[in-house]
């Protein structure tokens, strides 16, 4: 279990250690470095060890990592982990200043950093690096994330100790933390970049050229540590195939991966309309929605407030109203313990559908902590339905401990299903989120900041209903004596709006100005399709080593992997390959650490050593002390307030006087009296638990909720008021030779087309099946509806418009 001691250090006023954090990203095409520097400072009179605990991207790379205090700089080397933890214990028995930078054993997104024995009034400066690949978004934009926000992850009963690796956390509000953090990005590559946007106020976008290929931004001056930093980048012609070549490194053997040519190939598909406007009428869906306590925070920080619990369940009624006839589906919940609408999937049918947004209706974020293995694990027990694909709907705050055990369960099964995962809200583990959908074939999506769950689900499933690319296969036709091995796993399924990096190491004399091609064959609805373009085989110019690092991590993670499957799970041979591979790359693993030790001339630093653990920003404090709680049942708190005596929970329940001290440690069972309301800590500041206040349904909601499985609406009163009538002018309206239900269905599309434009995304999908029904009514007198519901609506939409 994390420690979730949530800032007792500042409260006791001592010195937090971490002064300022500096971030520079260079991003070339779809990759980026990352470099960040952070600034410390001993301002007691006692030598201390200070521990920060920060997030990077899933999918990072960490390739360099240096430290200055004064004039010195020591640039750390890549060891074996246990020896180089051994290495940091032996400098700090002996005096020496030591700095250990080592990978979570649990989840490869969550980094700590020890900075040993800095002495009394002395500053020093960390340099860490790192390469990472920019997720492509559903609208085409690059996505690149920098965690501000690092929540405690929940680790499932019995993983203590696990691993060896547990790291700790210390958090405070977002507003008390004492380090600042200043962040510029500079953005190159061959298409011209069309606009950069972030959740955080950004300065002004700068070409650094007249072709608009290049360009700078920053992060505008006094931004608070409430939020992810969150970039998107556009470029023109997205779609282009690109390969970015980079010459080896100079001092590294040739025929190593550091010393040969690295290739970077990017394919990133788009499909032709007519498999993009077709829908499949088959398949399974099975959503698994967090119920945790964590997901009852609010969506944003607005007057909206609405939870995201609320905006999950909205959300589902989305997806459930835009499901095919014929297709099957269940919804799963989980938090410290799981539940199933239904006991396996069932045909998506009116009573069905019914059943299910009843339960759905019901749902609270209630079910305590993150446990995600064992609802997993249950899905994927039951039987396949035959000729129903799989498609798996993952909704989740994304903090758990097991990040790495969940994954490899999704890769186990991606033969069998498609995984589709959503992170919400700010902290959402990266690694988790996106290791989701990658090894499951799917698409990753992160509702944050004032974004909407309902059009980035809807996008996904619109993702899920239409035919992937399947039978991939890439050929390369190269120069005589030009050999190439592909360092990245195969491509087993491409679809709309997911993108594909190959990495690959050429071997042999390249002959100057010479030029390679590949050739990409796959199948898409059937049809046998093929891509082919040429690329130059002359390195980029100052590309320094990015394609290289990232081509060692995506083998050093297929290696780790291939580790933990292993029967035998302490595979030394694996292991010894990742380690040689991380060492020869200086990219970081689950084997291996950064070391280095100052080894100066001057005496040992006498006095006993002090640790402070740097705090980070944490969003919402007592969401973090429920998912703590595995055990805890209660109905969401109402009310806080503090205490400054030892840590302790003091629970009071609603319409009563007794009060009942829980204790302190990690585990707090069920109190056998009425839901607490009001709980007293000494965590520094007040919270309010209550569960956000709802807002009103949303008009266009509304509409979706009284929609047929089958597509139609009925005539009815709660329809009148949906589309802002009464009951006597809809009924006044409608044409005498039409049958009600098909007026309903008529109106309600003339209200969406006239009204909702806006939302279109969410509403496409169950508006082709509402026009899939009408046709299957051959109904008389449509032009006549169409004209009617436009004179009683007020709206002026077209018949053609309406697809009918």
């Amino acid at each position: 279990m994390v420690n979730c001691c949530c800032g007792l250090l500042t409260l006791k006023k001592e010195p937090v250690p971490l002064k300022s954090v500096e971030v520079e990203v260079e991003v070339r095409d779809h990759v980026a470095t990352v470099v960040s520097t952070l600034n410390y400072e001993n301002q007691e009179d006692k030598p201390l060890e200070a521990v920060f605990v920060f997030p990077l991207p899933g999918d990072a790379a960490v390739c360099h990592f240096s430290a200055k205090i004064g004039q010195t700089e020591i640039v750390a080397e890549v060891k074996e982990k246990q020896k180089a933890r051994e290495e940091y214990d032996d400098a700090l028995s002996s005096g020496q200043q030591a700095f250990l930078l080592e990978e979570s054993e649990q989840s490869p997104d969550i980094f700590s950093l020890s900075v040993g024995c800095l002495p009394p009034k002395e500053s020093a400066s960390i340099r860490l690096e790192y390469v990472t690949e920019l997720a492509v978004q559903a609208d085409d934009g690059l996505r690149f994330c920098l965690p501000a926000v690092l929540n405690p992850r929940y680790q499932p009963q019995g993983s203590e100790g696990q691993g060896g690796g547990n790291i700790q956390v210390t958090s405070i509000p977002a507003s008390k933390v004492p380090y600042s953090l200043s962040f510029c990005a500079r953005v190159s590559s061959p298409r011209p970049v069309v606009k950069i946007e972030s959740n955080c106020s950004l300065d002004p976008l700068q070409y650094l050229n007249t072709e608009q290929t290049q360009a700078t931004t920053k992060l505008a001056a006094g931004h608070k540590f409430d939020r992810d930093v969150e970039v998107l980048i556009y470029y023109k012609d997205a779609h282009q195939p690109t390969a970015v070549m980079e010459a080896g490194e100079a001092s590294a053997k040739p025929g190593t991966l550091m010393g040969d040519p690295a290739v970077m190939l990017s394919l990133y598909p788009e499909f032709p309309q007519s498999v993009m406007s077709s829908v499949a009428s088959c398949g399974e869906f099975v959503c698994l929605l967090d119920r945790s306590g964590s997901m009852s925070a609010p969506m944003n920080n607005s007057k909206n407030r609405q939870s995201r619990i609320g905006s999950a369940r909205d959300t589902l009624l989305l997806l459930l109203k835009s499901l095919p006839l014929g297709c099957y589906f269940n919804i799963y919940s989980f938090g410290s313990s799981y539940e199933h609408i239904f006991p396996k999937s069932v045909e998506y049918s009116q009573k069905t559908m019914e059943e299910a947004l009843k339960k759905v209706g019901e749902m609270g974020a209630n079910l305590g902590g993150t446990e995600i293995l064992r609802p997993l694990q249950h899905i994927y027990s039951q039987p396949c339905i035959q000729n129903q694909p799989r498609q798996l709907f993952v909704f989740t705050d994304g903090e758990v401990g097991n990040t790495k055990q969940v994954i490899d369960l999704v890769k186990k099964n991606s033969h069998l299903h498609r995984c589709f995962s959503f992170g919400i809200g700010e902290g959402a583990s990266s690694a988790l989120i996106n290791g989701l959908a990658k090894e499951g074939g799917g698409h990753a999506q992160f509702i944050t900041g004032t974004d909407r769950m309902q059009p980035k689900v809807m996008q996904s499933l619109r993702y899920a209903l239409q035919p992937a690319v399947i039978d991939v296969s890439v050929s390369w036709d190269l120069p005589k004596n030009v050999s190439v091995s592909v360092l990245s796993p195969p491509i087993t399924a491409v679809f709309q709006g997911q993108r594909s990096l190959v990495y690959a190491q050429l071997s042999g004399q390249i002959p100057e100005a010479a030029e390679g091609s590949v050739t990409v064959k796959y199948t898409l609805a059937g049809q046998p399709l093929q891509n082919r373009f040429n690329f130059s085989l002359k390195p980029a110019e100052d590309s320094g080593l990015t394609v290289h690092r990232l081509a060692a991590r995506s083998l050093i993670r297929s290696l780790e992997m291939e580790n933990r499957e292993s029967k035998d799970q302490q595979d030394e041979s694996v292991k010894k390959k990742v380690v040689e591979l991380s060492v020869q790359s200086g990219v970081s693993s689950a084997f291996t650490a950064f070391i280095a030790v100052n080894k100066g001339d001057g005496e040992a630093i006498q006095g006993p050593l002090v640790r402070r653990d740097v705090p980070t920003p944490r969003f919402v404090a007592m969401n973090t002390l429920c998912r703590s709680m595995p055990h805890f049942r209660s109905q969401p708190l109402t009310a806080c307030r503090m205490s400054s005596s030892k840590p302790r929970l003091l629970m009071k329940s609603s319409g009563s006087s007794k009060k009942r001290v829980l204790g302190g440690g990690p585990r707090v069972e069920a109190c056998a009296m009425p839901p607490p309301d009001i709980i007293e800590c000494d965590f520094g500041m007040a919270v309010d638990m209550s569960e956000p206040s709802e807002p009103p349904m949303d008009p266009l909601l509304q509409l979706v909720s009284l929609q047929k499985a089958s597509g139609c609406w009925d005539l009815a009163p709660d329809l009148a008021a949906a589309v802002g009538k009464t009951s006597e002018e809809v009924e006044k309206q409608k044409p005498a030779s039409v049958s009600q239900e098909v007026w309903a269905t008529i109106l309600s599309l003339i209200w969406l087309h006239g009204f909702k434009m806006d939302s279109k995304d969410e509403w496409d999908l169950l508006a082709m099946k509402a026009v899939s029904w009408l046709r299957a009514q051959n109904a008389s007198c449509v032009e006549e509806c169409v004209d009617a519901g436009n004179a009683l609506l007020g709206c002026k939409v077209q018949k053609d418009a309406l697809g009918l």
